[in-house]
């Protein structure tokens, strides 16, 4: 395994990290069938950490520990809020698993697709639009101005 399969590796469980920490502060604050649904996603991203830690310990690598806190767009007060931040967590997520598809390890590789398969999921689930067609990629540049003819 290469020291960037590691680099990798590592900044996915960072994500997993702020996404545990972001989805127990929202789903403190919601209710009834969003808050199932938070806690679903919890769960899911628990998971997730646990198997990031365990691959990084079976590669000679020592898994970092979470902080104490983490940075949200909001601290939800609202169902809307809550949600936003649900779509800010999954694209975070979608980013650090989009960077883990490119390893070395194809098992690995795998496993960072579904991951990223299922951040997408989720996120669209939240908050169904197709705002970008490559999601966790930066969106492309505008295009440029084109000439235009002039009829002289």
């Amino acid at each position: 395994m290469s020291a960037g399969d590691v680099e990798r590796l590592a900044k996915a469980l960072a994500g997993e990290h702020a996404a545990v920490f972001a989805y127990g502060l929202i789903g403190a604050r919601t209710t009834g069938a969003l808050r199932a649904r938070m806690t679903q996603a919890f769960d899911a991203h628990r998971a997730r950490r646990d198997q990031l830690r365990s691959f990084i310990t079976a590669r000679g690598g020592r898994p970092a520990e979470a902080a104490p806190s983490y940075a949200v767009p909001v601290v939800p007060t609202t169902a809307a809020e809550a949600v936003r931040v649900a779509v800010h967590v999954e694209k975070g997520i979608a980013a650090a698993y989009l960077e883990l598809v490119a390893c070395d390890d194809a098992a690995l590789r795998k496993y960072a697709a579904l991951a990223l398969q299922e951040s997408v999921t989720r996120s669209y689930s939240f908050q169904p639009s197709l705002d970008a067609a490559f999601p966790g990629m930066p969106p492309p540049a505008p295009p440029s101005p084109s000439p235009t003819a002039t009829g002289d």
